[in-house]
């Protein structure tokens, strides 16, 4: 998850005290320590929540914080995660949803429903769009083509293919 406003990052800092205080509460409990695995399992399930609590936080503030007199570098992990880099560079600019829905020349709620689906609701010339008015360019990037992966979709497809075809030749013989 990404911490996206105020209200989302003080629920998330709230969250993250009460996890602590159990994290806290784990490690002081002698009758669980008593059952190593059970206490090492239950301490590394909230500590992994308390770390990831950490890092949200920790990017929402290097996000609120930059210096707009510079650039600032969002990595791209892949391209399944740009709707997360207009987002974030969105709240870097310190720019409302209104204020760029008004740059666009769109609706407010355009913005909102593009932001909450993730942009899978956007086109690719909206995507342009908002990734200009946000002054966003990819620098050094390289794309990885994944050939294996290539295959396996294409096996994928040719079996789906294949069982739609069935369904539709009983279809035909049933009717």
């Amino acid at each position: 998850m990404m911490i996206r406003n105020e209200q989302q990052y003080n629920t998330t800092k709230e969250w993250l005290q009460k996890f602590e205080q159990s994290v806290a509460g784990i490690e002081n409990d002698e009758s669980l320590k008593a059952d190593q695995v059970r206490w090492k399992l239950y301490r590394d399930a909230y500590q992994s929540q308390v770390d990831e609590f950490l890092e949200e936080i920790a990017e929402y503030e290097r996000l609120i914080n930059c210096d707009k007199n510079q650039p600032i570098k969002i990595k791209v992990e892949n391209f399944n995660k740009l709707p997360d880099v207009l987002l974030k560079a969105r709240i870097a600019a310190k720019m409302s949803q209104k204020e760029l829905a008004d740059i666009l020349g769109i609706e407010e709620q355009r913005v909102i429903d593009c932001e909450d689906k993730d942009y899978q609701c956007a086109s690719f010339i909206e995507i342009l769009n908002v990734s200009e008015v946000l002054g966003i360019e990819f620098k050094d990037a390289f794309v990885q083509v994944d050939f294996e992966e290539i295959e396996d979709f294409k096996e994928v497809a040719f079996e789906s293919h294949q069982l739609e075809q069935e369904k539709k030749n009983i279809r035909a013989k049933a009717s």
